[in-house]
């Protein structure tokens, strides 16, 4: 299991490779909460996610055969490995679903892996990624349920306390429960880890409620980033300890919460990158007066032409550009 020796190990080895994101402060009126937000922007990172910190984790910690690595994907981690095996000077191959946006199929080519598109959902995918690694002899980095992915998207908490200390409360997008696993993991029940899920996209509170992983359907806005079918062994390992509650979002209030983050702060946002916010807009969680709130936003591979700002929320800062 991943301990906070192991995330400081992985911030270590991967210093140098990837960005040292910042923490945004944000009014409370923001998203109507009590006091103001701490925004971790991974939204920034090298590739458009957090997914580099356990790509390069990965590639750093082991030895790499000739035909190099593969590795299935919604998206953002095949960019991510496709970034690292670049920067590093190794093959990359990656299966992506048909669900995933062209936008982060189009940055995975434009990053030099080869590409392959086959089956509906991510498990498909993953069957596809299997086979060709038995076939060719290239080691696999898994999207989330490996013990060196989680210690690498652990360095986001690691970071967070350093810029951002006594959170109270951190909000997490869950897809495969891989980067929340790694938050909670470094935490540790100092701070409150609270997963944030789409609600046709529930993985983890599905598992938690079950006391084991478990098989959820998988639709809706961000299936593309947060649609695993289920969250990893290791993940739940950790979450089921560490991890103090999940909630809910629908697609209306990840959209709702899109267009906050772009009409506000003009930060583009992915729909797993904005749930975590969207929780908050929608009221799903609710702050206490005086809690200190942190929210991660973790993705910005978004089609900017799907970014429409509501009419009800125009930010009155524009009129002096008039």
């Amino acid at each position: 299991m991943t301990h906070p020796e192991n995330i400081r190990a992985a911030g270590r080895r991967i210093a140098g490779h990837v960005r040292r994101t910042p923490v945004l402060r944000v009014e409370a009126d923001c998203f109507a909460t009590p006091e103001p937000l701490a925004l971790k922007l991974e939204l920034l990172q090298h590739a458009g996610s957090f997914k580099p910190r356990g790509a390069f984790n990965t590639l750093l910690s082991r030895d790499i055969p000739p035909a190099g690595v593969a590795a299935a994907s919604g998206g953002n981690h095949g960019a991510a490995v496709a970034f690292a095996a670049r920067a590093l000077g190794i093959p990359a191959h990656i299966f992506v679903p048909e669900i995933s946006s062209q936008v982060k199929i189009d940055r995975i080519r434009r990053l030099g892996a080869e590409v392959t598109v086959r089956g509906e959902r991510y498990a498909d995918a993953l069957a596809e990624c299997e086979a060709y690694m038995a076939r060719a002899g290239a080691i696999g980095i898994h999207a989330y349920d490996a013990d060196e992915t989680i210690a690498g998207q652990g360095t986001v908490a690691l970071e967070w306390e350093e810029q951002e200390p006594g959170l109270d409360t951190v909000l997490v997008s869950v897809g495969g429960a891989g980067l929340i696993a790694g938050i909670a993991a470094w935490f540790a029940g100092r701070v409150k880890v609270i997963g944030v899920e789409p609600e046709t996209s529930r993985a983890l509170q599905a598992a938690l409620a079950a006391g084991h992983p478990v098989d959820v359907p998988v639709s809706g806005l961000a299936a593309d980033s947060l649609g695993a079918r289920s969250v990893g062994d290791r993940n739940f390992a950790i979450c089921k300890d560490h991890v103090a509650d999940t909630v809910l979002v629908s697609d209306d209030a990840i959209a709702a919460a899109q267009a906050r983050l772009w009409d506000r702060l003009r930060l583009a946002a992915e729909p797993g990158g904005a749930a975590a916010a969207a929780a908050l807009l929608s009221g799903a969680y609710r702050p206490a007066p005086g809690e200190r709130v942190g929210v991660l936003v973790c993705g910005g591979n978004v089609d900017l032409s799907t970014l429409v700002t509501s009419p009800n929320d125009a930010d009155p800062d524009d009129a002096d550009l008039t």
